[in-house]
């Protein structure tokens, strides 16, 4: 008897549950201009959202 043969499952398998949504949902492409950029203000501090190449995205201050 191998090892694997030893292991039992010990729980029932769990069902897939979307997400919970938080708040909106935006599209970051509708966002950003052709450069892929965008000026995001949060109180006294701008930040630029990013979409790099790869197509990740980076926020910066």
């Amino acid at each position: 008897m191998s090892y694997h043969d030893q292991i039992t499952p010990t729980a029932e398998p769990t069902h897939s549950v979307p997400p919970r949504q938080i708040g909106p949902v935006y599209d970051a492409r509708r966002l950003v201009d052709t450069a892929g950029t965008a000026l995001i203000a949060l109180d006294d501090k701008t930040y630029q959202l990013r979409i790099t190449r790869a197509g990740k995205l980076i926020l910066t201050k």
